[in-house]
Order: C-alpha cells, then sequence, then structure tokens
C-alpha cells in the first residue's frame, strides 16, 4: 500500500495523459465492460488496481459498496477499473488475463467481482471454474485464456499508472468528466486504499465547483483555493 497523504507532483506528461482520454467529454471513453455508472456522471473516479493486492481486496469489501451506494449508484461518480499487476507474470497476470476475457463475453464485472471476493487468495487452477460458475462460455474463454490475450492492453494500464506516480496499489484518480483534468481543474490522486470519509471529502468538494449545467450545484467563489491546497491535487 502507498502512503495514503503524500503530496506528489505529476509531470506534464501524465496530464496529458488523462486530457487524451477524456478529450471529447462524457461520452468520448470507449467502455470497453470496465466502466461502472453513468456516461453523464459529472466526476470520473479511475482505480489502477492488482486482483492480489490485499489493500486492494480491502478497498472492494469496505469501501466500494459505500462509495457505490452514494456516488455511483446516484448519477454523481463514473467508476472505471485499470489493471496494475504487481509483477510481469504470476497469478495477478493471469486474474487480469482472466477478467478480460470475461469481459469479452460481456462478464467483466461478475468475474471482476468474483477474483476480489477471494481475498488475493488465487490459483492458476480456479480461473476456468469461476469462468464456468458465472456462466461463460467455456471454450471461447479458454483459448482467450491460455493464450493471454489483452496482455499488452493490460501492462499499457500499469504504464499509464507509473506515469501519473503510483509505484504500488491500489491507486486512484479522481477529476472532472467533461474535458479533463486542466490547470484550473486538476485532477487528484489518491494513493493508497484510505477510508470512505476521504475518498466522500474529495468528491464532494470537486461536486461542489462543477457548475449546474454539468450535473452539480456550483460552490460560492473560494473552493478553487481550498482545492489548489488539497493534500491530493495534482498540479
Amino acid at each position: 500500500m502507498m502512503g495514503s497523504h503524500c503530496v506528489r507532483t505529476v509531470a506534464a506528461a501524465g496530464l496529458l495523459l488523462l486530457v487524451h482520454l477524456t478529450q471529447a467529454g462524457a461520452g468520448s471513453i470507449t467502455d470497453d465492460g470496465r466502466i461502472r455508472g453513468s456516461a453523464d456522471a459529472p466526476i470520473t473516479l479511475i482505480e489502477y488496481s492488482d486482483f492480489t493486492c490485499g489493500y486492494c481486496a480491502k478497498f472492494f469489501q469496505e469501501t466500494w459498496p459505500r462509495l457505490q451506494a452514494k456516488y455511483i449508484e446516484t448519477g454523481k461518480v463514473r467508476f472505471m477499473y485499470r489493471d496494475y499487476p504487481r509483477a510481469d507474470q504470476g497469478i495477478g497476470v493471469e486474474a487480469a488475463v482472466a477478467a478480460r476475457c470475461a469481459g469479452a463475453q460481456g462478464q467483466y464485472w461478475p468475474m471482476h467481482d468474483r477474483l476480489f471476493s477471494e481475498r488475493g487468495r488465487l490459483d492458476s487452477g480456479s480461473f476456468k471454474g469461476y469462468a464456468k460458475a458465472i456462466g461463460l462460455d467455456q471454450t471461447a474463454f479458454a483459448k482467450c485464456f491460455d493464450e493471454r490475450q489483452y496482455l499488452e492492453s493490460i501492462f499499457q494500464n500499469r504504464n499509464e499508472a507509473n506515469r501519473w506516480g503510483f509505484r504500488g496499489t491500489p491507486g486512484f484518480i479522481l477529476m472532472r468528466t467533461a474535458g479533463g483534468p486542466t490547470e484550473k481543474e486538476p485532477a487528484i490522486a489518491i494513493p493508497g486504499a484510505v477510508p470512505f470519509q476521504d475518498f466522500a471529502e474529495e468528491i464532494d468538494r470537486m461536486l461542489a465547483t462543477i457548475p449546474r449545467s454539468q450535473g452539480a450545484p456550483t460552490e460560492s467563489q473560494g473552493s478553487t483555493a481550498v482545492a489548489q491546497h488539497n493534500q491530493f491535487i495534482i498540479h
């Protein structure tokens, strides 16, 4: 787990990365089955994570249900999952491949949730059993998994996380959906499995600065100054 209260500055390359991902606004990110919530949600939360990471499982078990109920299901936040296998091979990579192969059959989230429900206790012989349990086409899944499809995309996700400065899991990026991060409205990095209240404070602060036309009330002047002194901010 990374320190949850470190102040970090991300190079311009990191800013450009997320600007590219969100440059056309809420509808610009291709839904590859790894997005939860409304495409029109004013805030986007991205998680970089590893299915074998204990702190990632802790986030999934303890914090995610509350975030889902308060922000995702109410249309305030769109959630995106990104792979960050901590090793170049092994169970973490295999789990990421298994989830992607399930996603190829439209069942990414059932596999994602099943993997995290194991709390990091995964082994190579289990993935095809999980695929069967969630009703996947066994032949198609086995071919996808055995050929290690999606490896390039998985490690591209990890490279994204590294460019943001993350060197461990989990790591989160919080930003406005429309337009992506800018100098005036930068993204916020939340490293580590911080408590729900930390997420809530950052999300509420960001929501308060979004105009009503974008789905959230406008806060009084001075809110930007508060954001500029935030411990998680990316400049």
